[in-house]
């Protein structure tokens, strides 16, 4: 599917890498080939009037666990990275390949291939040939790998790959079984609990040995302070670290647990409110590179169960946009810092040309209200399944079109 024609958008508040600007984008043959307050419609071109609204470009979600291309159009969502947790696991070079292709051609999917075989945390996948095959990263899944001389060894062969390690920043062998953390909320519901400290514990030493490795680690999320502090503490001191987060880890607490809703019945599970609040700060200060959706629809066999025995995750790619848009609104961030951790930074994680409203790189594009009203309600949600923690929330920020290379999907 091409472009059939150049398309320029005018009238419009264009977030841009130096900052929001009012003016015009054009694009053709599926790239972004003029940008700012000079560009105007040429002969033959499709004309789009933004009539003032936000045009940005289209959202690229890090780390989602389902292909959900009705939820990721709705969302804003052109590119999504996707875990390897699948089944069966994309530990073969076959099985990156398949993915690699699959959203195509109204979404791009990059996989992120799975570090171990079977993600049991043993044995090397064949990281080279799942590289060769599409994959733009290696990820660790859902859990971390416990044993210290298999994650250097991954790291080494990553750093010798230039691809970004992504991992799961929970030391298994605290969390164990556990869906809660460990506190007062936790007690008078009788969870099963962690220590918050099994987060900064599995930090630390990856952040060691990537240090020692030289290689590039992302940190799907990030949720305590003390997460935090340590990742601040060795980007300040260069080594190549990010991290990320969603939504519900600085929008919500674990008081959101109390009625044992199994929405809130998260991976890792919510925090202390002085936890959500270093979020909030973390974001702010830059610690935060990446806000993903985390998407990752859960039917009813899987959510209509006590909360204990419910699986964990959240169908959160609708909500992502208006969520992140709240933290401009709220001035915990601007614009374009809210662009850089939407689309910005997770393109330059996977090394693609996309990402920024820029001459050169894929015309993917949204246009936005970032102010219109509405009711997040999850019986009228495009998600295989409806298990947001925001239910019936008020939100603000609806994309009213998305362009993929050019071409209009919504």
């Amino acid at each position: 599917m091409k472009q059939a024609r150049p398309l320029a958008i005018t009238d419009a508040r264009l977030v841009t890498p130096a900052g929001v600007v009012s003016g015009a984008l054009r694009c053709g043959e599926g790239m972004i080939v003029a940008v700012g307050a000079d560009v105007c419609p040429q002969d033959g071109d499709e004309v789009l009037d933004a009539k003032g609204r936000l045009v940005a470009p289209g959202l690229v979600d890090f780390g989602v666990f389902a292909v959900d291309k009705p939820a990721f159009h709705f969302g804003g969502i052109t590119r999504a990275a996707l875990m390897p947790d699948q089944s069966p696991p994309l530990d073969l070079p076959s099985r990156v390949g398949f993915i690699a292709k699959s959203g195509k051609p109204d979404l791009w999917v990059h996989p992120l291939a799975a570090a171990t075989r079977g993600l049991a945390g043993e044995e090397l996948a064949e990281l080279a040939l799942t590289q060769q095959a599409g994959a733009r990263g290696i990820a660790t899944g859902r859990r971390w790998i416990a044993d210290s001389g298999v994650m250097l060894r991954l790291l080494q062969y990553a750093a010798m790959l230039d691809l970004v390690v992504v991992a799961h920043a929970e030391d298994a062998g605290l969390a164990g079984n556990a869906v809660a953390t460990a506190g007062e909320i936790a007690t008078r519901l009788g969870l099963p609990a962690a220590p918050a400290e099994a987060e900064a514990l599995a930090i630390a030493r990856d952040i060691a040995l990537a240090e020692r490795a030289g290689a590039r680690l992302h940190f799907r999320q990030v949720t305590t302070a003390r997460g935090f502090a340590l990742v601040r503490a060795a980007k300040a001191r260069g080594v190549k670290v990010t991290c990320g987060i969603t939504p519900a880890h600085f929008m919500l607490s674990d008081l959101a647990t109390a009625d044992y809703r199994t929405f809130t019945r998260l991976s890792p599970p919510l925090r202390s409110e002085a936890d959500r609040q270093a979020a909030r700060m973390a974001i702010a200060d830059g610690t935060v590179d990446v806000i993903a959706s985390g998407h990752d629809p859960r039917g009813p066999e899987d959510k209509r169960l006590p909360f204990a025995d419910a699986a964990p995750g959240m169908a959160g790619a609708e909500t992502l946009l208006a969520m992140v848009l709240g933290l401009v609104r709220d001035e915990v961030i601007d614009m374009t810092r809210a662009f850089d951790l939407l689309a910005g930074n997770p393109a330059r994680l996977l090394g693609v040309p996309a990402g920024e409203l820029a001459e050169g790189l894929e015309a993917d594009i949204a246009l936005i209200d970032p102010d219109a009203p509405w009711i997040i309600d999850r019986r009228k949600m495009e998600a295989t399944a409806d298990n947001t923690p925001f239910d019936r929330q008020g939100a603000q920020g609806r994309v009213l079109g998305l362009w993929k290379g050019g071409v209009r999907l919504v």
